[in-house]
């Protein structure tokens, strides 16, 4: 499915690895939208919902598991993790996207599906993975930025107190990857852009190829 044409054209997507400026090109689009007298819904991915709050204690390694009469482990299967992803995924359409677009506001988020592909193939299937989101609509416009890993973890190094699973140089690298696994046929709604080009110029960019 396509957002192109109608309820989806106005849900914008941010895509990248992390430290590649998602979150900060994602908060200036919000404010260009607003000066034009837009009404606008930010959100990210995982949510702030029920089982995204699951998925970043997976991801940040304060998810226990007890494994028997073993000792209790912070790793999780990586399907569970893929799993939990399509089920907030659901719950963040039906709770939070699809509601504003009916109510005619912009909705931006920092990550959506292609984030699942591209890390979750690092560890399992990309088809396996693409199945599990089959439910979820595409974007009007998808903006990835494009950052090499090593300029990405210099920035997250520079600017975070704790890391997340993924971020290491190693697995930002095979994220990457993922990515441009991913885009080599890319969807309908794709424009990559250079991340690394100074902030009020991607911002600039992002504004002129909104659908």
């Amino acid at each position: 499915m396509t957002g192109t044409d109608g309820l989806f054209r106005r849900f914008i997507v941010f895509e990248g690895i992390d430290g590649a400026g998602t979150t900060t090109q994602a908060a200036r689009l919000r404010a260009r939208l607003e000066e034009r007298g837009e009404r606008v819904v930010s959100t990210f991915e995982p949510s702030d919902g029920p089982v995204g709050t699951l998925v970043r204690n997976a991801l940040r390694r304060r998810f226990v598991v007890p494994r028997g009469d073993e000792d209790p482990v912070a790793e999780v299967d990586p399907r569970v993790v893929a799993l939990l992803f399509a089920a907030d995924r659901i719950d963040h359409l039906d709770a939070v996207i699809r509601p504003a677009l009916e109510k005619g506001f912009w909705v931006l988020s920092d990550r959506y599906v292609d984030s699942s592909l591209a890390y979750q193939s690092i560890y399992m299937d990309l088809e396996w993975v693409r199945v599990l989101n089959l439910h979820a609509p595409r974007p009007g416009r998808t903006f990835f930025l494009e950052v090499p890993p090593a300029v990405a973890i210099q920035r997250i190094l520079a600017g975070r107190a704790a890391q997340d699973h993924f971020e290491t140089l190693q697995r930002l690298e095979r994220v990457h990857a993922g990515y441009r696994t991913l885009y080599r046929e890319p969807p309908a709604d794709l424009l990559c852009l250079d991340g690394t080009l100074p902030v009020d110029d991607l911002a600039s960019r992002v504004v002129a190829a909104l659908p």
